[in-house]
């Protein structure tokens, strides 16, 4: 219902816009740049995200069957599985989506998006074989989206990549406020959803878990702080997160040669399932991209921009933070839009500048919240999302707002 109420206002508001352009600013060209917007989105979301998504679903759904077969699912829910019963008190003990929802929120936390969309959506799809109503959002489903919305992740490597071929003299130097913008962003999503679902968030095991996790970031911080030097952190960033990426499959294949499974037929079984999903979400690509281009080609986020920065001179703020806003509001909408907007900022500001650095942090501190909805409850049939996106919006500015707070301890 969510999704269906902004996808209209993204329609009304860019038409609005546009009509303002046009009538009061002599703007001829907004609805045409509207109109190519809009077929250039619905091309976009079939042959660059739908149709390179199958290659990736196909494959990794091959892995997870051959884990599955191998018992590796089964061992991952059993180590997650103290914690994950007190998060997902609806899902079985030992459930195979446990495993998988762990798998996910691994690749997410080594920055890798490839890897984390089909394992996400094989652990959504798990969750919705449990969900008593098929058209409405579980308290489980909710609670991965919107963890798996908050987008926790140690090792930003794309966005360090990215920083290096715009010619950034320290690439790496935005790791430490991404892990702390994203860490706040996820604690705040789980908080909210939580107090929401009456979780107590109090548990024994629970606490111990983010205990445990918490310190785990914060000596991996230190250690990338007083141990590495900038050139080092660059490298263990990608060669730690291709590492671990693949050696999952070879876990995996591994432990299914252990067990005798015929790991050949069992991938072919599971990637079978890949162009089923891979076809069945691009209606829901296809609405939820178009909206957005139009709301961006629109001239809206620009106005929106603007007020900002004028409030913040009425009050006597600093306005740097402004001109990094935009990746901010993209965020949430589209992945593609915000990397392009972090781009566009770089090269205006200066990829070594602050705006640059900042809108770097933004891009790392959260994931595409109504893009990740939409594709993950589009492909099991979800209608109703509930709270699931004030949630994951909650999260996103949780991460907004760290990420500003971050940038100026760090970059002044």
């Amino acid at each position: 219902m969510a999704l269906n109420y902004i996808w209209i206002a993204f329609f009304v508001i860019a038409f609005v816009v546009g009509l303002i352009k046009l009538i009061f600013l002599g703007d001829t060209l907004i609805f045409q740049q509207m109109v190519e917007g809009m077929f250039n989105s619905s091309k976009a979301s079939v042959m660059d995200i739908a149709l390179p998504l199958l290659g990736n679903m196909a494959f990794w759904l091959g892995i997870m069957n051959i884990g599955e077969k191998a018992g590796a699912i089964n061992f991952l829910s059993r180590i997650v599985g103290p914690f994950f019963q007190r998060l997902f008190p609806d899902v079985p003990k030992n459930h195979p989506a446990t495993g998988q929802m762990m798998m996910n929120f691994s690749a997410n936390l080594l920055g890798l998006d490839n890897a984390a969309t089909p394992l996400g959506l094989k652990a959504m799809g798990s969750l919705q074989e449990i969900n008593p109503d098929k058209e409405t959002a579980s308290n489980a489903q909710i609670m991965f989206l919107v963890l798996h919305t908050s987008g926790l992740q140690i090792l930003p490597v794309t966005i360090i990549a990215q920083r290096a071929i715009m010619g950034s003299t320290n690439p790496a130097e935005i790791l430490i406020p991404c892990i702390i913008a994203t860490y706040v962003a996820t604690v705040a999503g789980m908080i909210a959803v939580a107090i929401k679902q009456r979780i107590n968030l109090f548990d024994r095991v629970i606490i111990a878990w983010l205990g445990g996790v918490t310190t785990f970031i914060t000596l991996l911080v230190l250690y990338f702080h007083y141990y590495l030097s900038k050139d080092q952190i660059s490298l263990v960033s990608s060669v730690a997160s291709n590492l671990i990426l693949f050696s999952i499959p070879i876990a995996f294949i591994l432990g299914g040669v252990r067990k005798k499974v015929n790991v050949f037929e069992t991938f072919i079984e599971g990637a079978k399932g890949g162009f089923e999903t891979s076809i069945k979400i691009i209606p829901y690509l296809v609405a939820m991209l178009v909206a957005i281009s139009v709301f961006r080609t629109c001239g809206a986020l620009d106005y929106m921009n603007d007020g900002l920065r004028w409030v913040c001179v009425q009050f006597g703020f600093d306005t740097r933070f402004v001109d990094a806003m935009p990746v901010a509001y993209m965020k949430p909408l589209s992945g593609s839009g915000s990397k392009a907007m972090m781009i566009d900022v770089m090269k205006n500001f200066g990829v070594d500048k602050f705006a640059g650095q900042l809108g770097s942090i933004f891009n790392g501190s959260a994931d595409t919240t109504f893009y990740i909805v939409a594709l993950y409850f589009g492909t099991v049939g979800i209608k109703k999302s509930r709270y699931a996106i004030p949630a994951g919006l909650l999260a996103d500015l949780a991460g907004v707002i760290t990420a500003i707070f971050v940038a100026y301890l760090f970059f002044g």
